[in-house]
């Protein structure tokens, strides 16, 4: 990997997690262009699913974790 590759992977790797995927999404629509002619290699749609299915969960549980958070608060607030 080039050292213009690795800095921009550091870069990408400080910034706050809903740029990053800002980012990854536009690289994503660079390096996959749809226009009609889109080759997958055999695999990858199940990585990319996967990862995807990742985030969907982890985002999930923030949520969960969020809502939580504020029936504990209006649980607290109603005493």
């Amino acid at each position: 990997m080039s050292m213009s590759s690795q800095e921009f992977l550091k870069s990408f790797d400080l910034l706050p997690e809903p740029e990053k995927r800002e980012v990854a999404s536009e690289i994503i629509r660079r390096t996959f262009p749809l226009n009609g002619k889109f080759e997958c290699v055999e695999g990858q749609l199940s990585s990319l699913y996967a990862e995807f299915a990742d985030e969907d969960r982890a985002m999930a549980e923030e949520g969960m974790e969020g809502y939580e958070r504020g029936l504990l608060v209006e649980e607290r607030s109603s005493f």
